[in-house]
């Protein structure tokens, strides 16, 4: 039974394929457009639907949308519609700035839900052309069984169905789904039991997301921003923020409207100066989220009695605010999933569906756990050499990956790293990836320049899982890159380039299993420095996504200022004297055009 996963309602839109409660594949679409989240989450983006990942997910099965069994779109329009269920039309504004909202929360929400409704029908009659062969046959009736799925349940079933844990509570917390935007779980082997939530408008993810505005930021897109910026500040604002959140029973919260240009002053704009005051409303927001959503975990776990938590949502894509919640929250275990934004409701749907349709005596059985997130597109040596031939382009073949590239970055050298499949998530995983060496210091403000990005903004670590608690305290396995960890004083000169102004590193741990070019390269890096660390950070310049294809990452490569480019057992060097050869008779080859399309 296959079950394809689709989200599409809001941002990062992605697409999931699971067989059987296996999951073969899944990626964003934003990876194969360059369309840096996909789209802007605006009513008028609602009928974009991620055909490319779409495709990508068919493809990796051998199979067509014809063949799939269950489609699960992770939003439930029939939660909003409410008294407009028996209308045949909506209304919407022909101008800006009408005030009529025709019954909705927002005069658009009209447009919203119609497009989410005829999804069925846009899957199967907007499919770009080159890609209209693996959809042929379909139509807006199937032959698949369509399911709307509550946006929340999604989340929570991303974090909890792939999660090490038979029984565990589940916290999301995002800007919004249908009318919930935080919301609590109990998850026990393959169900959900919905325990509480809240409701719009109080919402922990869009104040975070107004005050990204207010700081110049994009919202939906650049939170993480505030996270980096949030370091350099004090809490001076905190009883501000304290005020404007209450706390009530069951979980449940309010936040009073939010007045920033009121109480602070003008809003920064893009690309302006960053002043000191900037800095400390971060920090007080990050400060005062993270005791808020603290107050909720452990409301959580005196509901549930359990000792495991699985987190989702895009608030959880707040590293040091999950660090907050493993050191100091009630729980003993914590997972967050990779991908646990928007994008990974693609995933949660697909599991749920799957799991509920099922035959009964299967509906229980946990077939898969989320042990590393490279479910994206890979390519083997033949396709990439392929393709080098037919750009013309100088490399030459490592005769031992780890040991010369080990080489090369111990020499001070950055590199492209490209190998096997595509990381699912907005992190870089050792797949898609920037590879440095963790020193000197001026290694982060290279990184920074190199990819045309904010001097504030840190580097990350990954290290070797069996060496981690050597460099950072409190380390546990943490192969997504979603938690803080202080660096221990002894270390911050060894590896000052990814050290934060505040002491603290993203890291990621690597193990063999999970990724063995990744941990063969830190291995021998380890063998030749003494130091089993580099510099991981996204394979992408400003604006543009994490690169999906060997034609991205060749394009990304002669762009920017790296050194040199390791793509499967291939290295391209600036300026080198590699091997050289007409290639005149050659032709591009097809697998490399139709997946770089």
């Amino acid at each position: 039974m296959y079950t394809l996963g689709i989200n599409a309602a809001f941002h990062d839109p992605a697409a999931t394929l699971v067989k059987d409660g296996i999951v073969l594949a899944a990626a964003e679409e934003e990876r194969f457009t360059h369309i840096k989240h996909g789209k802007r989450p605006i009513p008028f983006s609602t009928y974009e639907l991620p055909y490319n990942a779409i495709d990508f997910c068919l493809k990796t099965a051998g199979i067509s949308l014809t063949d799939v069994d269950h489609i699960a779109y992770s939003f439930d329009p029939g939660l909003v519609i409410g008294d407009h269920q028996d209308k045949n039309t909506v209304e919407i504004p022909l101008r800006p700035g009408v005030s009529s909202l025709n019954g909705w929360q927002n005069p658009y929400d009209g447009l919203f839900l119609s497009s989410i409704l005829n999804a069925p029908g846009h899957l199967v009659d907007g499919v770009p052309l080159h890609l209209a062969d693996r959809f042929r046959g379909a139509t807006a009736q199937g032959p698949y069984q369509w399911h709307f799925v509550n946006h929340h349940l999604a989340h929570a079933a991303s974090a909890f169905l792939p999660s090490p844990y038979e029984r565990a509570a589940v916290l999301v917390l995002d800007g919004r789904g249908e009318v919930a935007t935080t919301s609590y779980w109990l998850g026990e082997g393959n169900q959900m039991s919905l325990l509480d939530e809240v409701k719009l408008p109080h919402s922990l993810g869009l104040l975070y997301e107004q005050l990204t505005t207010y700081l110049g930021f994009l919202h939906s897109s650049d939170e993480y921003k505030v996270m980096a910026v949030a370091s350099y500040g004090q809490p001076v604002y905190v009883d501000q923020f304290r005020q404007l959140i209450q706390a009530g029973a069951g979980g449940q919260y309010t936040i009073a409207p939010l007045r920033l240009e009121e109480t602070f002053g003008p809003a920064r704009q893009r690309g302006g100066p960053l002043e000191q005051r900037h800095f400390d409303l971060a920090h007080s927001v990050q400060a005062v989220l993270e005791e808020t959503v603290l107050n909720l975990l452990t409301w959580l776990h005196d509901k549930t009695q359990v000792d495991s938590v699985c987190l989702a949502g895009g608030v959880a894509l707040n590293c040091v605010m999950n660090a907050r919640l493993r050191d100091r929250g009630p729980f003993k275990n914590i997972w967050v999933q990779p991908a646990a934004g928007d994008a990974g409701t693609a995933l949660g749907a697909a599991m749920w569906i799957d799991a509920q349709q099922r035959q009964a005596g299967d509906r229980n059985e946990r077939r898969y756990q989320m042990h590393h997130a490279y479910l994206g597109p890979q390519f083997s040596d033949d396709d990439i050499e392929a393709f080098l031939r037919w750009s013309k382009l100088p490399y030459r073949r490592l005769t031992d990956v780890s040991q010369e590239v080990a080489a090369y970055l111990a020499s001070g050298h950055i590199i492209g790293w490209f190998q096997q499949g595509m990381e699912f998530g907005p992190r870089a995983l050792g797949a898609r990836s920037i590879l440095a060496p963790p020193f000197p210091a001026e290694m982060q403000a290279r990184l920074n320049d190199l990819k045309d990005r904010e001097d504030f903004r840190p580097v990350a670590p990954a290290v070797l899982e069996e060496a981690a608690d050597t460099y950072f305290i409190n380390a546990r396995q943490s192969p997504f890159m979603l938690f803080v960890n202080d660096v221990r004083p002894n270390m911050v000169s060894t590896i000052p380039a990814v050290t934060h102004t505040d002491g603290t590193a993203r890291i990621q741990t690597v193990n063999e299993q999970q990724n063995k070019p990744y941990y063969d390269l830190i291995k021998a890096f380890a063998e030749q420095t003494g130091v089993p660390v580099l510099v991981n950070t996204s394979f992408n310049t400003r604006g543009e996504p994490v690169v999906c294809t060997p034609r991205d990452a060749v394009e990304s490569f002669w762009t920017s200022p790296l050194d040199a480019l390791v793509i499967g057992s291939f290295m391209l060097e600036k300026n080198s004297d590699g091997p050289k050869e007409a290639y005149n008779t050659l032709t591009q080859p097809e697998s490399i055009t139709a997946d770089a399309q």
